[in-house]
């Protein structure tokens, strides 16, 4: 089993991943581009200490950017969007 830490990288906090989080009790983070669905559930229950009923993975393709006469591509990244128990509670900026 990979290291955790390694699975999932950060939370990502957008405007639809909140009002996700609110409404249907899900939560979106990056992670590792060769991580698959099991390693991530069990590293999220590790990490948050909840328990999650579904897991389901976004690759998310880089863009081709022009920097005056150069062109660059910027990295590819892989999305989850983890589902939680409807029980369970979780707030990443709780009292801040």
């Amino acid at each position: 089993m990979k290291d955790i830490y390694r699975v999932i990288k950060r939370p990502l906090f957008t405007e639809k991943g909140s009002s996700l989080k609110e409404s249907e009790n899900k939560i979106l983070v990056e992670v590792s581009m060769d991580a698959n669905k099991i390693e991530i559930k069990e590293a999220a229950e590790s990490i948050f200490k909840v328990k999650v009923e579904k897991v389901a993975t976004i690759k998310v393709f880089g863009k081709w950017k022009r920097h005056g006469k150069s062109l660059g591509k910027r990295s590819d990244r892989k999305k989850a969007l983890i589902t939680i128990k409807q029980c369970e509670k979780l707030d990443f900026i709780e009292g801040v």
